[in-house]
Protein backbone atom coordinates (compact mmCIF):
# COMPACT_ATOMS: atom_id res chain seq x y z
CA UNK A 1 0.00 0.00 0.00
CA UNK A 2 2.55 2.29 0.63
CA UNK A 3 4.48 1.97 -2.69
CA UNK A 4 1.25 2.51 -4.53
CA UNK A 5 0.78 6.18 -2.10
CA UNK A 6 4.50 6.89 -3.46
CA UNK A 7 3.39 6.27 -7.06
CA UNK A 8 0.69 8.51 -7.07
CA UNK A 9 2.56 10.85 -5.10
CA UNK A 10 4.62 10.94 -7.52
CA UNK A 11 2.23 10.41 -10.83
CA UNK A 12 0.59 13.54 -8.93
CA UNK A 13 3.23 16.15 -8.05
CA UNK A 14 4.76 15.53 -11.54
CA UNK A 15 1.94 16.14 -13.58
CA UNK A 16 0.75 19.19 -11.24
CA UNK A 17 4.02 21.32 -11.40
CA UNK A 18 3.98 21.18 -14.92
CA UNK A 19 3.48 24.67 -17.15
CA UNK A 20 0.83 23.03 -19.12
CA UNK A 21 -1.71 22.13 -15.91
CA UNK A 22 -1.15 25.50 -14.74
CA UNK A 23 -1.38 27.36 -17.63
CA UNK A 24 -5.03 25.29 -18.50
CA UNK A 25 -6.04 25.68 -14.97
CA UNK A 26 -5.51 29.48 -15.14
CA UNK A 27 -7.50 29.66 -19.15
CA UNK A 28 -10.08 27.43 -17.94
CA UNK A 29 -11.79 29.41 -15.79
CA UNK A 30 -11.39 32.58 -17.62
CA UNK A 31 -12.82 30.79 -20.99
CA UNK A 32 -15.95 29.56 -19.50
CA UNK A 33 -16.28 33.36 -17.41
CA UNK A 34 -15.62 34.73 -21.17
CA UNK A 35 -18.51 32.26 -22.76
CA UNK A 36 -20.78 33.00 -19.85
CA UNK A 37 -20.46 36.74 -19.54
CA UNK A 38 -19.18 38.38 -22.81
CA UNK A 39 -22.54 37.91 -24.79
CA UNK A 40 -23.78 39.86 -21.88
CA UNK A 41 -21.40 42.65 -22.30
CA UNK A 42 -21.93 42.45 -25.75
CA UNK A 43 -25.51 42.03 -26.06
CA UNK A 44 -25.10 45.25 -23.58
CA UNK A 45 -23.30 47.86 -25.94
CA UNK A 46 -24.71 50.03 -28.25
CA UNK A 47 -23.93 49.30 -31.72
CA UNK A 48 -24.01 51.77 -34.93
CA UNK A 49 -27.04 52.70 -36.16
CA UNK A 50 -26.96 51.72 -40.18
CA UNK A 51 -28.85 54.15 -42.69
CA UNK A 52 -31.33 52.33 -44.98
CA UNK A 53 -32.86 54.36 -48.39
CA UNK A 54 -36.49 52.75 -48.72
CA UNK A 55 -37.77 53.10 -52.31
CA UNK A 56 -41.41 51.68 -51.50
CA UNK A 57 -43.31 51.38 -55.64
CA UNK A 58 -46.44 49.88 -54.04
CA UNK A 59 -46.69 53.15 -51.33
CA UNK A 60 -47.73 50.75 -48.60
CA UNK A 61 -45.15 51.14 -45.95
CA UNK A 62 -43.91 54.87 -46.63
CA UNK A 63 -43.02 56.42 -42.65
CA UNK A 64 -44.64 52.78 -41.74
CA UNK A 65 -41.70 50.46 -40.83
CA UNK A 66 -41.17 50.81 -36.96
CA UNK A 67 -37.87 52.33 -36.27
CA UNK A 68 -35.01 50.97 -33.94
CA UNK A 69 -31.83 51.54 -32.11
CA UNK A 70 -29.64 49.52 -34.69
CA UNK A 71 -31.48 50.82 -38.04
CA UNK A 72 -33.33 53.95 -39.35
CA UNK A 73 -35.05 54.14 -42.43
CA UNK A 74 -35.28 57.20 -45.24
CA UNK A 75 -38.06 57.49 -47.76
CA UNK A 76 -36.72 59.83 -50.69
CA UNK A 77 -38.72 60.53 -53.51
CA UNK A 78 -36.84 59.13 -55.90
CA UNK A 79 -37.20 55.63 -58.10
CA UNK A 80 -34.93 52.25 -57.46
CA UNK A 81 -32.81 52.85 -60.79
CA UNK A 82 -31.60 56.66 -59.68
CA UNK A 83 -31.56 55.21 -55.86
CA UNK A 84 -29.25 52.41 -56.96
CA UNK A 85 -27.20 54.68 -59.66
CA UNK A 86 -26.32 56.79 -56.52
CA UNK A 87 -25.85 54.61 -53.81
CA UNK A 88 -22.28 55.04 -53.13
CA UNK A 89 -22.89 58.90 -53.12
CA UNK A 90 -25.09 58.50 -50.64
CA UNK A 91 -24.29 57.85 -46.90
CA UNK A 92 -26.86 54.69 -46.36
CA UNK A 93 -25.61 51.49 -46.04
CA UNK A 94 -28.51 49.80 -47.87
CA UNK A 95 -31.13 50.06 -50.35
CA UNK A 96 -34.66 48.46 -49.15
CA UNK A 97 -36.56 48.07 -52.41
CA UNK A 98 -40.38 46.92 -52.31
CA UNK A 99 -41.78 46.93 -56.24
CA UNK A 100 -45.49 47.69 -57.49
CA UNK A 101 -46.93 44.36 -56.92
CA UNK A 102 -45.71 43.50 -53.67
CA UNK A 103 -49.20 42.33 -52.69
CA UNK A 104 -49.49 39.90 -56.01
CA UNK A 105 -46.60 37.78 -55.14
CA UNK A 106 -44.35 40.43 -55.93
CA UNK A 107 -42.44 39.72 -52.64
CA UNK A 108 -40.02 37.62 -53.60
CA UNK A 109 -38.89 40.34 -55.31
CA UNK A 110 -38.57 42.53 -52.32
CA UNK A 111 -34.64 43.06 -51.98
CA UNK A 112 -32.12 45.07 -49.91
CA UNK A 113 -29.28 45.55 -51.84
CA UNK A 114 -26.27 46.43 -49.24
CA UNK A 115 -22.43 48.05 -49.49
CA UNK A 116 -21.09 46.30 -46.07
CA UNK A 117 -23.47 43.46 -44.76
CA UNK A 118 -25.83 44.67 -42.05
CA UNK A 119 -25.52 43.36 -39.01
CA UNK A 120 -27.98 40.34 -38.46
CA UNK A 121 -30.65 42.06 -36.08
CA UNK A 122 -31.27 44.83 -38.46
CA UNK A 123 -31.63 42.54 -41.09
CA UNK A 124 -34.27 40.23 -38.94
CA UNK A 125 -35.94 43.54 -37.92
CA UNK A 126 -36.46 44.17 -41.60
CA UNK A 127 -37.63 41.11 -42.45
CA UNK A 128 -40.23 40.69 -39.82
CA UNK A 129 -41.45 44.42 -39.88
CA UNK A 130 -42.10 43.50 -43.67
CA UNK A 131 -43.59 40.33 -43.29
CA UNK A 132 -45.94 41.57 -39.78
CA UNK A 133 -46.93 44.25 -42.46
CA UNK A 134 -47.82 42.59 -45.27
CA UNK A 135 -49.53 40.06 -43.52
CA UNK A 136 -52.10 42.72 -41.70
CA UNK A 137 -52.52 45.02 -45.24
CA UNK A 138 -53.45 41.51 -46.97
CA UNK A 139 -56.19 40.81 -43.92
CA UNK A 140 -57.31 44.06 -44.19
CA UNK A 141 -57.77 43.76 -48.03
CA UNK A 142 -59.72 40.94 -47.16
CA UNK A 143 -62.08 42.93 -45.09
CA UNK A 144 -60.73 41.12 -41.82
CA UNK A 145 -60.99 42.87 -38.23
CA UNK A 146 -57.07 43.02 -37.50
CA UNK A 147 -58.54 44.58 -33.98
CA UNK A 148 -59.89 40.64 -33.69
CA UNK A 149 -56.93 38.61 -34.58
CA UNK A 150 -54.66 40.68 -31.86
CA UNK A 151 -57.32 40.47 -28.93
CA UNK A 152 -57.27 36.51 -30.50
CA UNK A 153 -53.49 36.42 -30.18
CA UNK A 154 -53.02 38.15 -26.85
CA UNK A 155 -55.60 36.12 -25.39
CA UNK A 156 -54.46 33.13 -26.62
CA UNK A 157 -50.47 33.43 -25.60
CA UNK A 158 -49.47 31.67 -22.81
CA UNK A 159 -46.52 30.49 -20.96
CA UNK A 160 -46.64 26.72 -19.77
CA UNK A 161 -45.61 25.87 -16.22
CA UNK A 162 -44.90 22.63 -15.64
CA UNK A 163 -44.96 21.34 -11.80
CA UNK A 164 -44.33 17.77 -10.70
CA UNK A 165 -46.29 15.73 -7.95
CA UNK A 166 -44.75 13.04 -5.75
CA UNK A 167 -46.79 10.69 -3.86
CA UNK A 168 -47.28 13.01 -0.62
CA UNK A 169 -48.83 15.73 -3.12
CA UNK A 170 -45.64 17.46 -2.64
CA UNK A 171 -45.18 20.12 -5.44
CA UNK A 172 -41.75 21.22 -7.62
CA UNK A 173 -41.72 23.69 -10.62
CA UNK A 174 -39.90 22.31 -13.27
CA UNK A 175 -37.97 23.50 -16.18
CA UNK A 176 -37.33 20.63 -18.86
CA UNK A 177 -34.94 22.82 -21.04
CA UNK A 178 -32.94 24.08 -18.38
CA UNK A 179 -32.85 19.62 -16.66
CA UNK A 180 -31.82 18.90 -20.53
CA UNK A 181 -28.99 22.10 -20.62
CA UNK A 182 -27.49 20.81 -17.13
CA UNK A 183 -27.53 17.06 -18.09
CA UNK A 184 -26.13 17.50 -21.54
CA UNK A 185 -23.27 19.95 -20.12
CA UNK A 186 -22.23 17.70 -17.35
CA UNK A 187 -22.24 14.94 -19.78
CA UNK A 188 -19.82 16.50 -22.18
CA UNK A 189 -17.44 17.19 -19.45
CA UNK A 190 -17.49 13.76 -18.18
CA UNK A 191 -16.44 12.70 -21.77
CA UNK A 192 -13.81 15.08 -22.32
CA UNK A 193 -12.09 14.26 -18.85
CA UNK A 194 -12.26 10.20 -19.35
CA UNK A 195 -10.97 10.75 -22.41
CA UNK A 196 -8.25 13.50 -21.47
CA UNK A 197 -6.77 11.78 -18.37
CA UNK A 198 -7.44 8.52 -19.90
CA UNK A 199 -5.05 9.07 -22.62
CA UNK A 200 -2.57 10.51 -20.35
CA UNK A 201 -2.42 7.40 -18.58
CA UNK A 202 -2.44 5.94 -21.78
CA UNK A 203 0.92 7.66 -22.78
CA UNK A 204 2.63 8.20 -19.58
CA UNK A 205 2.70 4.13 -19.96
CA UNK A 206 4.12 4.08 -23.20
CA UNK A 207 6.43 6.84 -22.14
CA UNK A 208 7.82 4.44 -19.27
CA UNK A 209 7.78 1.20 -21.51
CA UNK A 210 9.64 2.60 -24.51
CA UNK A 211 12.41 4.37 -22.43
CA UNK A 212 13.12 1.19 -20.35
CA UNK A 213 12.49 3.24 -17.52
CA UNK A 214 9.96 0.95 -16.70
CA UNK A 215 11.91 -1.69 -16.12
CA UNK A 216 14.11 -0.16 -13.13
CA UNK A 217 10.62 0.56 -11.05
CA UNK A 218 9.43 -2.97 -11.60
CA UNK A 219 12.69 -3.86 -10.22
CA UNK A 220 10.96 -2.28 -6.28
CA UNK A 221 7.08 -2.71 -7.46
CA UNK A 222 4.49 -4.82 -8.95
CA UNK A 223 3.43 -4.15 -11.88
CA UNK A 224 -0.10 -3.79 -10.41
CA UNK A 225 0.75 -1.08 -8.06
CA UNK A 226 2.33 0.88 -10.84
CA UNK A 227 -1.09 0.94 -12.27
CA UNK A 228 -3.20 1.38 -9.79
CA UNK A 229 -0.47 4.55 -8.70
CA UNK A 230 -0.31 6.11 -12.07
CA UNK A 231 -4.37 5.71 -12.35
CA UNK A 232 -5.22 6.92 -9.17
CA UNK A 233 -2.54 9.92 -9.46
CA UNK A 234 -4.12 11.08 -12.67
CA UNK A 235 -7.70 10.96 -11.24
CA UNK A 236 -6.67 12.97 -8.40
CA UNK A 237 -4.90 15.37 -10.90
CA UNK A 238 -8.46 15.75 -12.66
CA UNK A 239 -9.98 15.91 -9.43
CA UNK A 240 -7.90 18.82 -8.21
CA UNK A 241 -7.82 21.10 -11.83
CA UNK A 242 -11.78 20.28 -11.74
CA UNK A 243 -12.35 21.66 -8.05
CA UNK A 244 -10.08 24.94 -9.39
CA UNK A 245 -12.10 25.65 -11.80
CA UNK A 246 -15.08 25.44 -10.03
CA UNK A 247 -13.53 28.00 -7.32
CA UNK A 248 -11.47 29.97 -9.92
CA UNK A 249 -14.66 30.55 -11.96
CA UNK A 250 -16.99 31.23 -9.27
CA UNK A 251 -14.70 33.67 -8.01
CA UNK A 252 -13.86 35.10 -11.23
CA UNK A 253 -17.69 35.33 -12.21
CA UNK A 254 -18.37 37.32 -9.01
CA UNK A 255 -15.72 39.56 -9.57
CA UNK A 256 -16.92 40.26 -13.33
CA UNK A 257 -20.97 40.34 -12.15
CA UNK A 258 -20.01 42.72 -9.66
CA UNK A 259 -17.84 45.29 -11.73
CA UNK A 260 -18.98 44.99 -14.87
CA UNK A 261 -22.63 43.93 -15.04
CA UNK A 262 -24.14 45.97 -12.54
CA UNK A 263 -27.05 46.89 -14.95
CA UNK A 264 -28.20 43.43 -15.26
CA UNK A 265 -28.06 42.41 -12.26
CA UNK A 266 -30.22 45.79 -10.79
CA UNK A 267 -32.80 45.22 -13.78
CA UNK A 268 -33.23 41.26 -12.57
CA UNK A 269 -33.67 42.68 -8.73
CA UNK A 270 -36.48 45.48 -10.09
CA UNK A 271 -37.95 42.48 -12.12
CA UNK A 272 -37.96 40.23 -9.16
CA UNK A 273 -39.79 43.00 -7.50
CA UNK A 274 -42.27 43.34 -9.82
CA UNK A 275 -42.88 39.72 -9.95
CA UNK A 276 -43.84 39.94 -6.54
CA UNK A 277 -45.99 42.57 -6.27
CA UNK A 278 -48.24 41.01 -9.35
CA UNK A 279 -48.28 37.93 -6.97
CA UNK A 280 -49.53 40.36 -3.96
CA UNK A 281 -52.11 42.04 -6.17
CA UNK A 282 -53.12 38.89 -8.69
CA UNK A 283 -56.36 40.00 -10.53
CA UNK A 284 -57.57 36.88 -12.89
CA UNK A 285 -59.41 39.07 -14.99
CA UNK A 286 -56.56 40.66 -16.19
CA UNK A 287 -54.16 37.59 -16.49
CA UNK A 288 -53.71 38.18 -20.29
CA UNK A 289 -52.00 41.82 -19.05
CA UNK A 290 -49.50 40.46 -16.96
CA UNK A 291 -46.46 39.99 -18.17
CA UNK A 292 -43.98 37.52 -17.37
CA UNK A 293 -40.69 37.85 -15.60
CA UNK A 294 -37.19 38.38 -17.02
CA UNK A 295 -35.35 35.16 -18.80
CA UNK A 296 -32.57 35.90 -16.39
CA UNK A 297 -35.14 36.31 -13.01
CA UNK A 298 -36.81 32.62 -14.35
CA UNK A 299 -33.71 31.18 -14.99
CA UNK A 300 -32.54 31.74 -11.28
CA UNK A 301 -36.40 30.71 -10.19
CA UNK A 302 -35.57 27.35 -12.08
CA UNK A 303 -32.32 26.32 -10.93
CA UNK A 304 -33.60 26.61 -6.86
CA UNK A 305 -35.84 23.33 -8.22
CA UNK A 306 -32.46 21.53 -8.44
CA UNK A 307 -30.87 19.54 -5.80
CA UNK A 308 -27.80 21.30 -6.86
CA UNK A 309 -25.92 19.41 -3.99
CA UNK A 310 -26.80 15.87 -5.39
CA UNK A 311 -26.11 16.64 -9.02
CA UNK A 312 -22.15 17.71 -7.94
CA UNK A 313 -21.87 14.37 -5.81
CA UNK A 314 -23.02 12.60 -8.46
CA UNK A 315 -20.94 14.01 -11.19
CA UNK A 316 -18.25 13.77 -9.13
CA UNK A 317 -18.79 9.99 -8.07
CA UNK A 318 -19.58 9.24 -12.00
CA UNK A 319 -16.34 11.02 -13.08
CA UNK A 320 -13.96 9.43 -10.93
CA UNK A 321 -15.35 5.97 -11.05
CA UNK A 322 -16.02 6.13 -14.42
CA UNK A 323 -12.34 7.69 -15.16
CA UNK A 324 -10.56 5.38 -12.96
CA UNK A 325 -12.62 2.06 -15.15
CA UNK A 326 -11.79 4.00 -18.09
CA UNK A 327 -8.28 4.72 -17.37
CA UNK A 328 -7.70 0.97 -16.12
CA UNK A 329 -8.40 -0.10 -19.98
CA UNK A 330 -6.72 2.74 -21.35
CA UNK A 331 -3.36 2.05 -19.33
CA UNK A 332 -3.61 -2.03 -20.59
CA UNK A 333 -3.65 -0.54 -23.86
CA UNK A 334 -0.38 1.66 -23.27
CA UNK A 335 1.12 -1.69 -21.81
CA UNK A 336 0.41 -3.98 -25.02
CA UNK A 337 1.76 -1.18 -27.97
CA UNK A 338 5.04 0.56 -28.34
CA UNK A 339 4.05 3.36 -30.50
CA UNK A 340 0.91 5.90 -30.83
CA UNK A 341 0.10 4.01 -34.37
CA UNK A 342 -0.48 0.51 -32.80
CA UNK A 343 -2.87 2.04 -30.21
CA UNK A 344 -5.93 2.79 -32.86
CA UNK A 345 -6.67 -0.99 -33.12
CA UNK A 346 -7.52 -1.30 -29.37
CA UNK A 347 -8.81 2.25 -28.79
CA UNK A 348 -11.69 2.07 -31.07
CA UNK A 349 -13.59 -0.89 -28.49
CA UNK A 350 -12.74 1.33 -26.00
CA UNK A 351 -14.33 4.44 -26.93
CA UNK A 352 -17.08 3.04 -28.93
CA UNK A 353 -19.51 2.96 -25.78
CA UNK A 354 -18.30 6.83 -24.75
CA UNK A 355 -19.49 7.82 -28.38
CA UNK A 356 -22.37 5.83 -27.97
CA UNK A 357 -23.32 7.20 -24.35
CA UNK A 358 -23.14 10.66 -26.38
CA UNK A 359 -25.06 9.89 -29.14
CA UNK A 360 -28.47 8.57 -27.70
CA UNK A 361 -27.82 11.62 -24.94
CA UNK A 362 -30.66 13.61 -27.25
CA UNK A 363 -33.01 10.43 -26.72
CA UNK A 364 -32.30 9.85 -23.24
CA UNK A 365 -33.29 13.47 -22.59
CA UNK A 366 -36.29 13.36 -24.62
CA UNK A 367 -37.34 10.57 -22.34
CA UNK A 368 -35.61 10.32 -19.35
CA UNK A 369 -37.48 7.70 -17.56
CA UNK A 370 -38.12 5.95 -20.47
CA UNK A 371 -36.68 1.63 -20.66
CA UNK A 372 -33.45 3.00 -22.98
CA UNK A 373 -32.40 5.67 -20.61
CA UNK A 374 -32.43 3.10 -17.30
CA UNK A 375 -30.87 0.14 -19.30
CA UNK A 376 -28.01 2.41 -20.73
CA UNK A 377 -27.92 4.57 -17.30
CA UNK A 378 -26.92 0.56 -15.14
CA UNK A 379 -24.44 -0.04 -17.58
CA UNK A 380 -21.37 0.33 -16.46
CA UNK A 381 -19.17 1.30 -19.86
CA UNK A 382 -22.14 3.82 -20.34
CA UNK A 383 -23.21 4.89 -17.09
CA UNK A 384 -21.09 7.74 -16.31
CA UNK A 385 -22.57 9.63 -19.02
CA UNK A 386 -26.16 8.59 -19.25
CA UNK A 387 -27.04 8.97 -15.65
CA UNK A 388 -25.91 12.67 -15.93
CA UNK A 389 -28.12 13.07 -18.46
CA UNK A 390 -30.40 12.18 -16.40
CA UNK A 391 -29.93 13.27 -13.37
CA UNK A 392 -31.64 16.53 -13.42
CA UNK A 393 -34.77 14.91 -14.14
CA UNK A 394 -35.19 13.45 -10.41
CA UNK A 395 -33.86 10.06 -11.12
CA UNK A 396 -35.20 7.26 -8.29
CA UNK A 397 -32.57 6.78 -5.63
CA UNK A 398 -32.80 2.98 -5.96
CA UNK A 399 -31.75 3.79 -9.67
CA UNK A 400 -28.48 5.83 -9.03
CA UNK A 401 -27.59 3.39 -6.04
CA UNK A 402 -27.58 0.58 -8.00
CA UNK A 403 -25.72 2.09 -11.15
CA UNK A 404 -22.99 3.40 -8.83
CA UNK A 405 -22.95 -0.48 -7.36
CA UNK A 406 -22.31 -1.85 -11.04
CA UNK A 407 -20.03 0.93 -11.74
CA UNK A 408 -17.82 -0.03 -8.85
CA UNK A 409 -18.12 -3.70 -9.86
CA UNK A 410 -17.63 -2.51 -13.33
CA UNK A 411 -14.65 -0.95 -12.82
CA UNK A 412 -13.21 -4.03 -10.08
CA UNK A 413 -13.46 -6.33 -13.19
CA UNK A 414 -11.52 -3.84 -15.79
CA UNK A 415 -9.09 -3.02 -12.90
CA UNK A 416 -8.48 -6.82 -13.04
CA UNK A 417 -8.34 -7.78 -16.42
CA UNK A 418 -6.57 -4.46 -17.66
CA UNK A 419 -4.00 -5.46 -14.58
CA UNK A 420 -3.65 -9.03 -16.28
CA UNK A 421 -2.80 -7.53 -19.88
CA UNK A 422 -0.13 -4.92 -18.41
CA UNK A 423 1.72 -7.25 -15.98
CA UNK A 424 2.69 -8.96 -19.51
CA UNK A 425 2.72 -6.45 -21.82
CA UNK A 426 5.03 -3.85 -19.61
CA UNK A 427 7.91 -5.50 -20.54
CA UNK A 428 7.41 -6.99 -24.11
CA UNK A 429 9.13 -5.09 -26.41
CA UNK A 430 9.64 -4.97 -30.06
CA UNK A 431 6.23 -6.97 -30.93
CA UNK A 432 3.07 -6.49 -32.68
CA UNK A 433 0.29 -7.48 -30.83
CA UNK A 434 -3.17 -8.95 -32.02
CA UNK A 435 -6.76 -9.38 -30.26
CA UNK A 436 -6.02 -12.84 -29.87
CA UNK A 437 -2.97 -11.80 -28.34
CA UNK A 438 -4.11 -9.89 -25.34
CA UNK A 439 -6.44 -12.98 -24.84
CA UNK A 440 -3.91 -15.41 -24.31
CA UNK A 441 -2.11 -12.59 -21.72
CA UNK A 442 -5.89 -12.84 -19.80
CA UNK A 443 -5.02 -16.51 -18.46
CA UNK A 444 -1.23 -16.18 -17.61
CA UNK A 445 -0.16 -17.48 -14.34
CA UNK A 446 2.52 -16.28 -11.79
Amino acid sequence: MNKILLIIKREYLSRVKKKSFILMTILGPILMVGIMVVPIWLSMQKTEKQKVEVIDESYLFTDLIPEKDIVHFDYPPTTFQKAYDGFFDTDYDAILWIPKNVLNGGQKGINLYYKKQLSNSAQQHIQYSISKMLYEVMLAKNNVNLNLIKDAKDKSTFSMLTTQVDESGKKKNTNTDLYMAIGFVSAIMIYFFIFMYGVQVMRGVMEEKTSRIVEVILSSVKPFQLMMGKIVGVALVGLTQFLLWVILSTTLYSFVAATFLKDVEMKQIQAKEEVIKIGENLDFDKMGKIEQPSEAVQFLNDLKSLDVSKIVLCFIFYFLVGYLMYSALFAAVGAAVDSDADTNQFMLPITIPLIFSIAIAQVVMQDPNGSLAVWFSMIPLTSPIVMMVRMPFDVPNWQIGLSMLFLVLGFFLTTWLAGKIYRTGILMYGKKVSWKELGKWLFYRG
